[in-house]
């Protein structure tokens, strides 16, 4: 198994057929569940015959039982985390830190006002001062009873965290039970990974490189494919580099010497192992494409949201929960976005306001959904949520308003129906819809193709606007009518009034009526 985040599938796989191997190889086989429906066993057999063939160290009896242990801990762990819910996403963590900030300072202003209110001079001291304790209680417990909610989400975000770093370990546990076995059986004492020495210098040929770029003012320099673990600090001093590729290394840290590369513009960092980036990554101002895929990233640090020169941005293939809360009010002029391959749960919000993306690809992560104002991105052309299976079961009614989308897979989600506005996605060329139990549109019209389902939706969508609009014209005519009729009545009573008064008028005597009058009428 290779030691890379490759080797996880693996181990999913290997969990998911253990049990079946260790129940078999059992003395004391499990009970059935009388309240599971009964399984073909046939397939069982033939699934753990392929895994010890992919697994051989799996005939192991040893192994097998420190393997059920291991597995015992995974399921343990994992039970929890189920009991714990839904994990809040990291905008609503964001928004209660914030929260309980600002209940914080309002606290301190009023326990401040508190202490340098004057005491009135028909109060005694000691009175006072119980009054103002009193005071300073109350305003205690308001802030904490309004604190509550906040902390509550923030601690359940805390103990997902920690859960989840148990279970990686349990998980990872697991790996290096059957690498420690399988290097054994291979006649290797030492580990099957292959270790290198930790305090091996930098190789010549990248000092070297490193001692051109400076003499020669280098502004470009690929380091990609190297073996590095490190980088020297001196690499800081390169203030005329414009591209750096440190792509296919083992480096675990980017040092915050990289603020150095003032104009640096791109950097390549990908198939490394990569936890985290530095802060200093922000001072990148003229940073236009940074390429951080195939690491092990856990979350993009909140100061990438200052390279506002960004163009391109690839954090694909990671272990992202979440984007930074703000990264779309920044990255205004972020064309392309991939971060597929992650275990992202919701999108921020902010994204809505990356007004310059063309290309956004979240495949393969764990969406809930799209933010409701995903419309105002109307200059995207290619879009790609597909694979997010089971949490991704609607999109919002704003989908229709990107009107500039040529490309859209929804693939392999639990889609039931497309929204109403998608008909008006005038320019759409290619549209996969498999693997979803889609009833709007049919199965029939999916299949005839994106032409097919752009009139179907179009059409859905102009029947419910005349329907709307006959509701709507319906509703209004009906106290119109009454307006009406009350104002036609109104208008002949003051008609007949007042022709009643011409007729008495005119049928008076002469030495009634006016002469002026007479003329006029």
């Amino acid at each position: 198994m290779d030691p890379n985040p490759k080797a996880f599938p693996i181990l999913s796989y290997v969990m998911s057929r253990l049990p079946s191997i260790v129940g078999r190889r059992s003395q004391s086989p499990l009970e059935p569940d009388i309240e599971q429906p009964p399984v073909d066993d046939s397939g069982r057999h033939s699934d753990a015959v392929e895994l010890v063939e992919r697994m051989p160290c799996l005939n192991n009896p040893e192994l097998l039982a420190a393997m059920a242990a291991a597995v015992s801990d995974v399921a343990k762990t994992r039970s929890v985390l189920q009991t714990l819910g839904e994990r809040p996403d990291h905008e609503a963590v964001d928004d209660a830190r914030a929260r309980i900030a600002e209940i914080e300072a309002t606290l301190a202003r009023e326990l401040e006002e508190i202490v340098r209110a004057p005491r009135p001079d028909e109060v005694d001291r000691l009175q006072w001062r119980a009054e103002q304790a009193e005071r300073e209680k109350e305003c205690r417990a308001r802030a904490e009873r309004e604190r509550r909610a906040y902390r509550a989400v923030i601690q359940l975000d805390e103990m997902h965290e920690a859960y989840e770093n148990l279970l990686k370990e349990a998980e990872e546990r697991l790996v290096k039970i059957y690498r420690s076995v399988e290097a054994v059986g291979s006649g290797d004492e030492g580990s099957s990974v292959p270790v290198g020495q930790e305090d091996e210098p930098v190789n010549e040929e990248v000092i070297r490189i490193l001692q051109e770029a400076s003499e020669k003012c280098l502004d470009r320099v690929d380091l990609s494919d190297r073996q590095l673990r490190y980088l020297p600090e001196a690499f800081g001093k390169l203030r005329g580099l414009v591209s750096l590729n440190l792509s296919s290394n083992q480096l675990e840290i980017i040092p915050d010497a990289i603020a150095g590369l003032e104009y640096l513009e791109e950097l390549c960092l990908s198939s490394n192992l990569l936890v985290s980036l530095p802060d200093s990554i922000g001072l990148l101002s003229n940073l236009k494409v940074l390429d951080v895929s195939g690491n092990k990233l856990k979350a993009l640090p909140d100061s990438i949201s200052r390279c506002r020169s960004l163009v391109e941005l690839d954090a694909s293939y990671n272990e992202l929960t979440y984007l930074p809360t703000n990264i779309g009010y920044e990255l205004v002029n972020l064309e392309k976005l991939w971060i597929h391959l992650n275990k992202i749960r919701s999108l921020p919000t902010s994204v809505c306001e990356m007004r310059s993306l063309r290309l956004l690809d979240v495949h393969f992560n764990e969406l809930r959904g799209l933010p409701y104002a995903i419309g105002k991105l109307t200059n995207l052309e290619t879009l790609n949520i597909s694979s997010n299976f089971s949490d991704l079961q609607e999109l919002p009614p704003t989908f229709g308003d990107l009107i500039n989308l040529r490309e859209l897979d929804l693939s392999n989600n639990q889609i039931h129906a497309l929204p109403d506005t998608f008909g008006r996605l005038d320019k759409l060329t290619k549209l996969n819809l498999d693997q979803n139990p889609l009833i709007i549109p049919p199965a029939d019209i999916v299949n005839e193709g994106v032409e097919a389902v752009k009139e179907y939706m179009a059409k859905r969508w102009v029947d419910i606007l005349l329907e709307e609009e006959k509701k709507s014209v319906s509703q209004e005519n009906t106290p119109r009518a009454g307006w009406l009729t009350r104002s036609t009545s109104w208008l002949s009573d003051v008609v007949s009034g007042v022709s009643g008064s011409v007729a008495d008028y005119l049928g008076t005597k002469e030495k009634n009526r006016d002469p002026i009058l007479d003329q006029q009428l």
